[in-house]
């Protein structure tokens, strides 16, 4: 790869986790402004999900850490802290790019134990955020996995899958391939602030059109749901109204959860932003991650009448064996996602 105008920093010692993630070189770009690419040989490219996850899924393939789509609510900003990095800005400007990540994988697809199960692409960060403009990392992953016999999902909120469409429509024909789009709010204004470097609405709206148009099912993770921001009746009837007009074949509802880290970097957000919701946030979410029972129900039931008065219809997650925590709402595990069809 070839940048105009590139700086390349050398490696001092001071970023010790990116020299144990295998760090090459670290480069700053005016197109990319405020933002450093921290390139690394990665030694694997696919990683196994827990055993005890209730993930439909058992792999997962992640060409870049940290993002530059800027949300505040994001689950993996605590991954940034295992390379001593900071899980607030850090994860948003300090992008680490595994530039091997093709070659890697294809090495591993070729062992003889690959059972060629579903690998999942955007669990943790989002493999079309604008570095994959210049690194064009999918089109090898996209074509490793299918030359594989792999079925695989991609689930973004970047624009740029527009251009492997082509790609992922062929092998599409060889290979399971399910694509999805995160998209939790229409008003412009909010997506502005709480994810600044993420397309607009309307441009991910845009997206699914060109995904049904080429032909590809796409379903819309309706996430994260931002309790007193995004969950209102009108707020909801909107968005769904307009997934259904651009073609949505599926709708996964999913309310906010604040894990680690992510905690604090929302909740100072919030205080700037939306002050008066902070004692409504203490009751909702309490001293733990996930928002209460009452607060899910609550929405799945205001969530359901939409989506049949949409015509999306709707069908329970099957996954429903998850850990439950009683009565004590403040603390209350996260209910299965209400999935639409």
């Amino acid at each position: 790869m070839r940048w105009d105008a590139q700086s390349v920093a050398v490696d001092d010692g001071a970023l010790p986790g990116l020299t144990r993630a295998g760090l090459v070189r670290s480069i700053r770009s005016p197109e990319f402004d405020g933002v450093t690419f921290h390139e690394v040989l990665c030694k694997s490219a696919l990683n196994r999900v827990p055993a005890e996850s209730a993930m439909p899924f058992r792999w997962t393939v992640n060409p870049t850490r940290g993002c530059t789509h800027q949300c505040k609510y994001c689950f993996a900003r605590p991954t940034h802290e295992y390379l001593d990095l900071s899980a607030g800005s850090d994860f948003d400007s300090e992008i680490v790019v595994k530039t091997n990540i093709v070659p890697v994988l294809r090495r591993e697809l070729r062992r003889a134990s690959w059972r060629r199960e579903n690998v999942a692409l955007g669990t943790n960060t989002d493999p079309y955020q604008r570095a994959e403009g210049r690194y064009k990392l999918m089109p090898g992953i996209i074509s490793a996995l299918a030359e594989s016999g792999t079925p695989f999902s991609v689930l973004t909120k970047g624009t740029l899958l527009r251009r492997d469409l082509p790609l992922l429509t062929a092998v599409s024909r060889h290979v399971d391939v399910s694509l999805g789009v995160s998209l939790a709010m229409m008003d412009e204004d909010l997506q502005q602030s709480v994810e600044p470097g993420t397309p607009t609405p309307r441009a991910r709206l845009s997206l699914i059109r060109a995904i049904r148009e080429a032909g590809m099912p796409c379903g819309v993770m309706i996430a994260p749901v931002i309790p007193y921001l995004t969950d209102s009746a009108q707020q909801l009837d909107d968005l769904l109204g307009a997934l259904s007009e651009a073609g949505a074949t599926k709708v996964t509802v999913l309310p906010m959860h604040l894990r680690g880290s992510t905690r604090d970097v929302f909740m100072n957000w919030l205080g700037e932003h939306h002050p008066a919701l902070i004692r409504r946030y203490r009751a909702v979410y309490g001293r733990g991650a996930y928002a209460s029972t009452a607060y899910q129900e609550w929405l799945r039931a205001r969530v359901a009448p939409l989506v049949r008065k949409h015509r999306l219809g709707a069908k329970r997650s099957s996954a429903d064996d998850g850990p439950r925590a009683g009565d004590n709402q403040r603390l209350a595990a996260p209910l299965p996602a209400l999935t639409l069809f």
